[in-house]
């Protein structure tokens, strides 16, 4: 049967409606999941279309997984990230919602103290069990929306819950039933995706989420979970393991829109971000992030990424302030005391630093040859040089201007007394075996030797 299809606006083949498919043995796809070998990728040549939404967004659990792989935050620490999120997230609200555990009195009160800040952006919502009493409490809280834990893989349902995929889908579905029930939107997080059986078990327990959510309605939101990060996001990829796949597939089987389909990744294989990107291509508007990436194992997709993927795919940043990545990263590193890896991209201390002379001297003829963009524009970054070994007279003569914040006819160059008698000093250090880069405080005590205790210039003049 032929009808026209909404999304493309042509004539299309009717979607096959899947049947549950309530197998005696679980399928574990020993094929690609062996376990004792690298799980393996596999191609059946398949393309599906792309289809970027109208819009696509950011949405965080930096306060949910975010904190399941490391110390809690406070209550404090909580409310300042949640200022700052919402001051990345600009007046359009690229970062729309942020999710929250709310077990404790204290994950109950740091939601309360959100709340009471009034900002429109993020949204907060919540992450619950698949249990009646935690939905009394989302509403106890005024939430109206949240999120719940949904296996979909054999390898939860039967090694995990010990159920079979029937029992599975009759439980998860009473339980959003209770959430309709409360008149809470249900955020079915479907864990372990990449792992499942779609057409036997995904399709099928999503459209009876479609069918339950038209008789109530209140719609239901689909959060495909790559909970151990083996998605992939090539194209011509088979499944489970494809990105284009599960997306195209939610839609056009499931009737899933974009506008309620959702990405978690997870970066396990270094695939985090491209899959979050490939997710929004395909037709998912949000994608659910991590500040710095924070999460289980090795960590959730990171926002601060997804916000420069925002910007790249759509040509604007659509008033985010980027600026506040900046803070944040600050205040990770001097509130919380998080150690943030020097080379992390935008958020790392030498993420626009180069070590090598020949860089540095490009960077004095023109910044834009060794800058991946205006980092000083957008993150209140200005390019950066390390003294090392290899800085060369260009190097120290860039580390001086971008100290002391010369300027124009103030800038010196290499050829400056002060930059040959450094370069001098710093010769000495590296022949008599020192391995390390010289720190801002060590040249800066070498400049006062030089100039006899009266620096030439006052930072930030």
């Amino acid at each position: 049967m032929l009808e026209i299809s909404p999304k493309s606006n042509l004539l299309e083949q009717k979607s096959y409606r899947y049947q549950l498919q309530d197998v005696s043995e679980p399928n574990l796809y020993r094929d690609i999941y062996s376990y004792d070998e690298v799980p393996k990728i596999p191609f059946n040549h398949r393309r599906v279309p792309m289809g970027m939404p109208k819009e696509i967004w950011i949405t965080d659990t930096t306060m949910r997984d975010g904190q399941q792989s490391r110390e809690p935050y406070t209550v404090e620490q909580i409310v300042e990230i949640f200022k700052l999120l919402s001051r990345l997230s600009g007046p359009y609200g690229i970062v729309r919602q942020s999710e929250f555990f709310i077990y404790s009195n204290k994950d109950r009160e740091a939601v309360e103290r959100c709340q009471d800040l009034g900002l429109r952006f993020p949204e907060i919502t919540t992450w619950i069990r698949a249990s009646h009493e935690d939905f009394k409490l989302v509403k106890k809280l005024n939430i109206k929306e949240t999120g719940i834990l949904v296996s979909c893989s054999d390898y939860h349902i039967f090694k995990k819950l010990k159920m079979t995929r029937r029992q599975a889908m009759e439980h998860y579905l009473s339980a959003v039933s209770d959430a309709f029930e409360e008149g809470i939107v249900p955020r079915c997080h479907l864990e372990d995706i990449t792992r499942a059986d779609f057409y036997g078990f995904v399709v099928p327990f999503v459209n009876a989420l479609q069918n339950m959510s038209r008789d109530a309605g209140i719609p239901v939101k689909i959060r495909a979970c790559d909970t151990m990060g083996y998605g992939v996001p090539y194209p011509e990829v088979a499944l489970p393991r494809s990105v284009p796949g599960i997306v195209y597939g939610l839609q056009h089987y499931a009737d899933v829109p974009s506008e309620m389909l959702e990405w978690h990744g997870h970066n396990d294989f270094y695939k985090a971000v491209a899959n979050a990107s490939t997710a929004w291509l395909y037709g998912a508007s949000s994608v659910n992030c991590s500040l710095l990436g924070i999460g289980e194992r090795t960590g959730n997709v990171p926002l601060e990424a997804m916000v420069f993927e925002y910007a790249s795919l759509r040509g604007s940043l659509d008033g985010m302030d980027t600026t506040a990545i900046t803070d944040i990263a600050h205040y990770y590193q001097d509130v919380i005391g998080y150690h943030i890896p020097p080379m992390t991209p935008f958020v790392g201390k030498n993420f626009n630093v180069t070590k090598a002379g020949i860089h540095a001297d490009g960077l004095m003829k023109d910044e834009e040859i060794y800058n991946i963009f205006d980092t000083n524009k957008f993150l209140n970054r200005p390019a950066g040089v390390m003294i090392t070994k290899t800085a060369g007279l260009a190097g120290i003569a860039y580390w001086i201007n971008e100290y002391f914040s010369l300027k124009d006819e103030r800038k010196i160059d290499k050829h400056d007394p002060l930059v040959t008698s450094l370069k001098e000093w710093v010769d000495k250090e590296y022949e008599n075996g020192r391995v390390s880069a010289l720190s801002d405080e060590e040249i800066l005590a070498q400049i006062d030797v030089l100039t006899n205790g009266v620096y030439p210039w006052k930072r930030g003049e």
